[in-house]
């Protein structure tokens, strides 16, 4: 006798279904229109890209520091840095690329890392003005740079990481005048 209860539900459910079916065809028509109701090309261009632009910060006294910076605090500030880039001769890129011999190199020219296509298109070389605009603030220097890092504010935390930087170099550049 359960079974028959049971077959009685499921039958009625597909019925159910089938019906409610019919009743939502006819409620609404089904055909499709014969012309679109939205134009995709009544869409407004898209704009073009635009060179990527530096953002001015005063950042200078950083570089008035440099000569009396300790490369020691800059090794510690630098830990910080160490879950995305390497320090070390010929170290492997990560999720940011190897800083080896990074003062005064090319922007964007460390082998084997992919760069944004915001500092591919910068150009220059990180000199002391560019690590240091950079180092500051990363976002707003380079407008669409991959680095979420939000930079060292601290004119002195600066200066110990530019002067850690240089330190990594079989050649280490020459400070600023």
């Amino acid at each position: 006798m359960e079974w028959y209860k049971v077959s009685g539900v499921i039958l009625a459910s597909a019925l159910i279904a089938m019906l409610s079916g019919k009743v939502a065809d006819t409620l609404v028509d089904p055909t499709m229109p014969m012309e679109a109701a939205l134009s995709v090309a009544d869409a407004p261009p898209a704009p073009a890209a635009a060179k990527p632009q530096a953002v001015a910060v005063d950042i200078s006294g950083a570089l008035v520091m440099l000569a009396s910076a300790d490369a020691g605090k800059g090794a510690k500030i630098a830990k910080k840095c160490a879950s995305c880039h390497s320090f070390n001769k010929g170290g492997k890129n990560k999720v940011g690329p190897n800083l080896w011999n990074i003062v005064n190199k090319s922007k964007a020219s460390v082998d084997g890392y992919k760069y944004s296509k915001a500092l591919s298109g910068y150009g220059g070389a990180w000199d002391w003005d560019a690590l240091n605009g950079f180092l500051a603030n990363p976002k707003a220097y380079v407008k669409g740079t991959k680095m979420a890092y939000a930079g060292l504010k601290k004119d002195g935390d600066r200066a110990a990481m530019l002067v850690y930087l240089r330190s990594l170099s079989e050649t280490p550049a020459d400070l600023p005048n």
